[in-house]
């Protein structure tokens, strides 16, 4: 299956809703007095939330009577043309290496499975990746982890379930400077954003690896899981508040209609999404693109 292919498919169930809402909308020939509360209505039953719908009918508006736009198939492709641009606000930042990648997140995300592909996706770059088994607390993370290195057929360095991460994320960091390594990717333990004794021992793993490799990129990803919606703002600000995020990958895309999501998190948090998985394969997980994005959903 081509990659248009894979990423349209994983996102049909997003489409499915999406086009439904907005062809109830756009059902006549004029944009009326009534159109903008029935797209506003639309956009927020899409997953977009109240306030960045708003942002978007504030944005069509303007741009419809800057253009003298009347006709709602005209209206129809200037929101089209809003929706990318808005996805285009927060890019992505070129990778420099050697890069250190930080995964974190709250439990069930489908973090260690993530580490897994993105271990792949650099592997397929021609980049020499290491694991670090940061979650000793979960039992069977480190087997998990382990299992998924060997698929992806990278080194990893772990110690026993219990073991301190911050020493564990010490050796990994040694490790991959010593093997001068290009990608090393750190699993963390999943946590709530309201313990504040697991967001400090993020900053103390943090503290640490860039004590170590001063010379290396430091990237923090959070993974979301596409199916919750709305809550991903929440917990994308507890995350980004305790230690900074530098980027999101969105799960479980192919499960859910609540693609919608992604326009919220790039308008209201300025926060880029690197990766959308959609599916459960090791080769599941693709660079996010506006532009396949949108042709995808409209």
């Amino acid at each position: 299956m081509g990659f248009f292919s894979k990423i349209k498919k994983g996102l049909k169930k997003t489409k499915d809703a999406f086009l439904t809402k907005l062809n109830a909308v756009f059902h006549g020939t004029n944009v009326t007095s009534d159109f903008y509360d029935e797209l506003e209505f639309a956009l927020i039953g899409s997953d977009i939330g109240v306030k960045t719908s708003q942002e978007i009918i504030k944005r069509l508006k303007g741009r419809l009577l800057e253009k003298h736009i009347v006709k709602q198939d005209v209206a129809r492709t200037e929101l089209k043309n809003i929706l990318k641009e808005i996805l285009d606000e927060a890019p992505c930042k070129p990778y420099s290496y050697p890069l250190v990648i930080t995964i974190v997140g709250v439990n069930g995300v489908g973090k260690t499975t993530t580490i897994g592909k993105l271990a792949k996706y650099f592997t397929k770059q021609k980049k020499s990746v290491m694991l670090v088994a940061g979650d000793t607390f979960r039992a069977g993370a480190i087997e998990q982890l382990t299992e998924w290195s060997k698929r992806a057929d990278v080194k990893i360095v772990k110690h026993q379930e219990g073991a301190e991460p911050s020493a564990v994320v010490f050796d990994g960091v040694t490790s991959a400077k010593a093997k001068d390594c290009d990608v090393l990717i750190v699993d963390t333990a999943g946590r709530l954003h309201t313990k504040v004794n697991l967001m400090e021992e993020l900053k103390k793993i943090e503290r640490i690896a860039k004590r170590e490799w001063s010379q290396a990129t430091f990237l923090n990803f959070i993974v979301l899981d596409a199916t919750i919606g709305q809550n991903s703002l929440i917990q994308i600000n507890a995350f980004k508040d305790a230690i900074g995020i530098d980027g999101i990958v969105l799960t479980k895309l192919d499960g859910t209609s609540k693609g919608g999501i992604v326009f919220p998190i790039i308008e209201e948090l300025k926060v880029p999404i690197y990766y959308i998985g959609v599916g459960e394969g090791l080769g599941d997980l693709e660079e996010f693109n506006s532009t396949t994005f949108i042709d995808s959903i409209l």
